[in-house]
């Protein structure tokens, strides 16, 4: 079983190219005995990028961009933080990503920015 935490730049990817693995792994979901987890702060990143006019795909608005995102939670198991680790990563927006995968009991964390997350295996008995 894994269960994963998806960074924005992953879904970002996603809706911008049918192309890429981060496509064919969100349009994949549900996956049998893959659990994404999400958290009420990095739903709200999700949404502030994603229905941002600027990273909007051509042809799509914000509207059909919540209607992704809708779909997409509806997919996700919800998770509570009640602990916060910041400052821990250099990125201060990847601190909330790192938060539900402890909190979570996360497997993995898919992102395009590993290095942000660099060392977080040891510190946090995360990995």
């Amino acid at each position: 079983m894994f269960r994963v935490v998806l960074d924005t730049n992953v879904l970002r990817a996603a809706v911008w190219s049918s192309s890429g693995a981060s496509f064919r792994l969100v349009s994949s979901l549900p996956i049998p005995n893959v659990t994404v987890l999400l958290s009420v702060p990095l739903y709200f990143e999700y949404q502030e990028i994603l229905t941002g006019a600027a990273n909007l795909p051509p042809d799509v608005d914000a509207g059909r961009m919540q209607g992704f995102l809708r779909r997409f939670v509806a997919l996700a198991e919800p998770r509570e933080i009640y602990f916060l680790w910041r400052p821990w990563l250099r990125d201060g927006d990847d601190d909330m990503v790192l938060e539900l995968a402890v909190g979570g009991a996360a497997s993995h964390i898919v992102t395009f920015n590993t290095r942000d997350f660099d060392g977080v295996e040891s510190a946090s008995g995360f990995g």
